[in-house]
């Protein structure tokens, strides 16, 4: 195999699970060259994934925030990360060393800026108090009253937040609270039966979409050796596993029937389900798309 080969299959399986010292055995490569095409990668992901956010329009409906912890030379690091519910879409992660509020505000103004104001939006997360904060300085707005001095902040009207706590002690979970933070349970409820998202305020999906993190990015498997020596590499891999996720992998929950057809089910990716694109990727694809193409292209 040459190297434009190697080049192109090793995007494939570091996106895949593969860990990079594998790769290195496998196709006798150096591990900095493994490492250097990873970011290329990952940085040109990043770009495609921003360039979406950008241009695309849709309803977003339904998010959820979450974090998980991975393992870098000398310590570890936080990535949180985000999912528009309806679309099983990644709509991006921050990494961060630590686990603090500067991180997390990064991630939610961009759930800010891919919401369309006037719209219904229910946010889900767990029970750490900087997700409120966050959400609250992204998408408050000032209100004039006409009064002098300087006008107070609230929330647009559609916008409604639920918090699940859980209680564990040890290894186990001895409790779940679910809270309503903005809005109602009345308000909470339609949205989810209009999304059909569940009965009760819920993180699972934002934990399901960490797990194919995990399963797919080896710094992240909890207790295997492999690890990224900075916090940007992690990043990098975070942003080629979500843009592979999005437009290259058929999700089951998002298939359609056919009738009538030569096929039962018609397969879609988070992206389709978007409407970023109208067609599955193939990783070369997603590798080699330009961000001055047109939205379907």
């Amino acid at each position: 195999m040459n190297k434009t080969a190697r080049q192109c299959v090793s995007p494939v399986l570091l996106a895949h699970g593969g860990p990079i010292q594998a790769i290195v055995v496998a196709f006798g490569l150096d591990e900095r060259t493994v490492v250097a095409w990873q970011d290329k990668a990952g940085r040109h992901a990043r770009a495609v994934h921003h360039h979406f956010l950008r241009t695309a329009v849709m309803n977003l409906l339904h998010v959820q925030a979450d974090e998980l912890c991975g393992k870098i030379a000398g310590g570890r690091c936080w990535l949180a990360m985000t999912v528009a519910v309806p679309y099983r879409l990644w709509l991006g992660g921050v990494a961060s060393p630590v686990r603090d509020l500067h991180g997390i505000q990064q991630l939610v103004d961009r759930v800010r800026r891919a919401w369309t104001p006037g719209r219904t939006l229910l946010v889900g997360v767990d029970g750490l108090a900087s997700y409120v904060t966050a959400f609250w300085r992204a998408f408050r707005e000032k209100q004039y009253t006409g009064r002098p001095g300087r006008p107070s902040y609230r929330l647009p009207q559609g916008v409604l937040l639920g918090q699940v706590v859980k209680n564990p002690s040890g290894r186990r979970l001895v409790g779940v609270v679910r809270r309503v933070v903005w809005g109602s349970w009345g308000r909470i409820n339609r949205v989810l039966k209009r999304t059909g998202t569940g009965q009760q305020i819920p993180t699972s999906y934002s934990e399901r979409l960490n797990a194919t993190f995990r399963s797919r990015l080896a710094s992240l498997v909890r207790r295997g050796r492999g690890l990224a020596h900075q916090t940007e590499t992690l990043e990098m891999g975070m942003y080629l596993v979500g843009c592979v996720y999005n437009f290259c992998t058929e999700h089951r929950s998002l298939r359609l029937s056919v009738p009538g057809g030569t096929t039962k089910w018609r397969e879609r990716t988070p992206a389709m389900a978007a409407r970023w694109t109208d067609q599955v990727w193939s990783v070369q694809q997603l590798l080699s798309f330009k961000a001055h193409m047109a939205l379907h292209g």
